[in-house]
């Protein structure tokens, strides 16, 4: 018997290295959020797609890539946000976060307090950085 939850909805697209491309990522998933019927939360699930763009054009996507945002839900509620970069940048779940006096690099510690879980897979090239959202079925 296969525990694993069941996908029900999946959507995906691509963006350009362009500062636009994050606004253009939020709207898909405000958007994909209410065809889905999550309003639960999604003031946190967009903040996360926002960090989670932006790291991707500042340390993950090289000049002519691109950067993927997929989102998925499961049968069990799931609500999960991948971004895929094709750059060779380093995070290490373990650390992170910044030093209290950096003014830039926040953008994970709000991901870490806003998601239910998260973390960062290897791709080849370059890799993937997930949070995920429980008990985010339709209202």
């Amino acid at each position: 018997m296969n525990s694993q939850p069941q996908l029900l909805h999946a959507r995906t697209a691509l963006y350009p290295r362009d500062r636009r491309s994050v606004a253009v990522a939020r709207d898909l998933t405000r958007v994909t959020l209410t065809d889905w019927g999550l309003a639960q939360r999604s003031d946190d699930v967009l903040l996360c797609v926002s960090e989670l763009a932006t790291n991707a054009l500042l340390h993950g996507v090289p000049p002519n890539r691109c950067f993927q945002l997929a989102l998925s839900l499961a049968t069990d509620g799931v609500l999960r946000v991948e971004v895929h970069d094709s750059g060779p940048g380093e995070i290490h779940p373990a650390h992170p976060f910044p030093s209290p006096d950096t003014e830039r690099g926040s953008g994970l510690l709000l991901v870490a307090a806003l998601a239910d879980d998260w973390g960062v897979r290897e791709r080849d090239p370059g890799k993937v950085v997930w949070c995920e959202f429980r008990g985010g079925g339709p209202s």
